[in-house]
């Protein structure tokens, strides 16, 4: 019999109707499972056990009476850092930031869990700033990878990734900017999908940033973008109210009528692992085995555009770094400070606008190299997880983007692309492949996702963290 953290969102609920299960044992169950993971993980920033048990039992009770606010209510779930949530600290993920109040109001995505009935469980970690693609912060230390502590989550929603993969809840949300849900699901063994750009409303909104789903399973992602992709007037940004039901025909693609565009290389930045290629082309030949049209594609990404965004991310960052006073810029990260510092303070409106000018290319040319196909595949990350210490891969703070050519242009483009694992490495590390979309076409990024789920060979067991 299944324990309460190996269970789904459905099984979940599904036990709760028949009163085999309450959402307060569930509940209690998880922060002890989270109590005994954490010394070891380190991936959540606060638990909220009190509020916690408190939504736990309010949800007992409408179970009860027959009155389940939605398919998810009971279900817990964690929230990012940066995900503001009432009552909690305020998004700040570096010690440059502690001692802000505790927010008065949930940021959109917290707004909707809260109103689904989901059991808020705490925040997750993250790297300062949401600006490295690890689990290393000035304010959490490490978060490490449930599949082997000595390797990296990557980021920015490192703690998420490794509380899915510990099992701490069915139910996860971070947030990508350059590939921040991805990329932890490639390293952490779980699915992750960066939805287009305004399907998700988040505050504030910013160029390319998104809230999405990092769960153990398509389906329960699927759930969860039920309640997260309604508008709300914070975010100017946000796409008209659909009521999509992302669970509508999830296993009704037809791989027959499908034209695949397979992306296995983009030659910029670091090369491609041979495992991860090979899993990549594995996906591939799996698909086209199935049925689906799959046509090899050249990179469209050139060194000019990786540089012009990362310049411009750099810009970005020393404006927050240079406003703070001297003792809280001691504070932040020294990895972080310096990568915002060596070269930013000296650019000129030309440098920033030319910057810009290479992400709008980069747009121009992920949207084309897309329109032919109804979806592309590709590696998620070209590496392994690496070091659980390290900030990069490399650890250079004079090129800390090295690794994110192939999830960074989706968030330009503001294309839907989510990563599942396919496979794990001789080494027992998880290798995951990415999925992309046409703009909007989130649903269908979720079937070939279900499709992919359902064609991977045999999953490892999920890894037994130290205390559980």
């Amino acid at each position: 019999m299944k324990k309460p953290h190996e269970l789904s969102a459905p099984e979940l609920t599904a036990a709760y109707a028949a009163g085999s299960l309450s959402p307060v044992q569930v509940t209690e169950h998880l922060l002890d499972h989270i109590a005994r993971s954490e010394p070891h993980v380190n991936a959540m920033y606060v638990v909220d056990r009190d509020g916690a048990m408190e939504q736990a039992q309010s949800s007992a009770r409408r179970w009860q009476a027959g009155k389940a606010l939605s398919p998810l209510d009971g279900v817990p779930v964690t929230l990012k850092d940066n995900i503001v949530t009432r009552g909690q600290p305020a998004p700040i993920g570096t010690k440059a930031n502690e001692g802000l109040p505790a927010a008065a109001a949930d940021a959109p995505p917290a707004a909707r869990v809260r109103e689904a009935g989901c059991v808020m469980l705490g925040k997750t970690t993250m790297p300062d700033y949401g600006m490295l693609s690890s689990g290393l912060s000035s304010l959490h230390g490490v978060t490490r990878n449930p599949w082997q502590l000595d390797r990296n989550t990557s980021g920015s929603s490192s703690g998420a990734g490794a509380a899915a993969a510990a099992r701490y809840a069915p139910l996860h949300l971070g947030t990508d900017i350059g590939g921040s849900v991805r990329l932890p699901a490639t390293h952490c063994g779980i699915f992750a999908l960066k939805p287009s750009y305004g399907r998700v409303p988040i505050h504030p909104p910013f160029m390319g940033r998104i809230t999405g789903p990092m769960t153990r399973s398509v389906h329960d992602a699927a759930l969860l973008m039920n309640v997260l992709a309604q508008p709300d007037a914070r975010d100017y940004t946000s796409l008209p109210d659909l009521r999509i039901d992302f669970t509508h025909e999830l296993d009704a693609i037809e791989p027959k009528r499908l034209r695949i565009g397979f992306l296995p290389d983009m030659r910029v930045g670091l090369a491609v692992d041979p495992e991860v290629r090979a899993a990549a082309k594995a996906t591939a030949d799996a698909l086209a085995k199935a049925g689906a049209v799959v046509e090899e594609i050249p990179s469209y990404l050139t060194p000019d555009m990786i540089e012009g965004m990362c310049r411009f991310f750099e810009v970005r960052l020393y404006n927050d770094f240079a406003a703070l006073p001297r003792e809280r810029q001691q504070k932040v990260l020294p990895f972080v400070a310096e990568w915002c510092t060596w070269r930013a303070g000296q650019a000129t409106g030309s440098d920033v606008m030319a910057a810009y000018m290479q992400i709008l290319a980069m747009r121009e040319a992920a949207v084309a190299a897309c329109e032919p196909y109804d979806f592309v595949i590709s590696p998620t990350s070209p590496i392994l997880p690496y070091e659980a210490e390290l900030a990069c891969p490399g650890n250079d703070p004079h090129d800390a983007l090295p690794h994110i050519a192939f999830t960074l242009p989706y968030n330009m483009s503001e294309q839907p692309a989510a990563s599942i694992n396919w496979t794990a490495s001789a080494s027992g590390l998880p290798i995951g492949v990415q999925i992309i979309g046409r703009r909007f076409d989130d649903a269908g990024v979720l079937r070939l996702s279900r499709l992919v789920e359902q064609l991977r060979p045999a999953q490892k067991d999920w890894p037994a963290v130290p205390g559980e």
